[in-house]
């Protein structure tokens, strides 16, 4: 399956800011680029997607930095496609010629599964486990 780079990004970079959620500092661009190895200049693009969208916050200036809006239990992947290639979930199959109505159900019906099973698939599930930590 072809999954776009923008999407995979977003899922990226909303992962690592669901690492710091519910603790009061913000992360900054060059944070999250690093660390999730995306070109600063594209995640700015996707991060404002994503603060329009409604899935993050943002503040600026010294202080300022990004946040998820909600926790990330409350965020699925379907609206982190949605905001960021709604394309995916549409269903752009014709309907034209002999067989193209039976065509067009079949994508319909995997259409609907695909989203059905996104909208169950929380950000929570997307945060890599950092291991355990061992002291001296």
């Amino acid at each position: 399956m072809k999954i776009s780079l923008k999407v995979e990004y977003a899922c990226r970079v909303l992962a690592q800011l669901a690492r710091s959620h519910g603790n009061q500092q913000l992360a900054h661009i060059e944070e999250l680029a690093q660390a999730e190895d995306i070109p600063a200049n594209y995640l700015v693009q996707i991060l404002n997607e994503l603060r329009n969208g409604g899935l993050i916050t943002s503040r600026r200036g010294k202080q300022g930095g990004y946040a998820l809006a909600q926790a990330p239990s409350e965020i699925s992947l379907y609206d982190i496609i949605r905001i960021v290639d709604a394309e995916m979930l549409e269903n752009s199959v014709s309907a034209n010629g002999q067989s193209g109505q039976a065509v067009q159900g079949i994508w319909a019906e995997i259409g609907d599964t695909f989203a059905e099973r996104t909208k169950n698939i929380p950000l929570s599930d997307m945060v890599a486990e950092t291991g355990p930590m061992y002291y001296i």
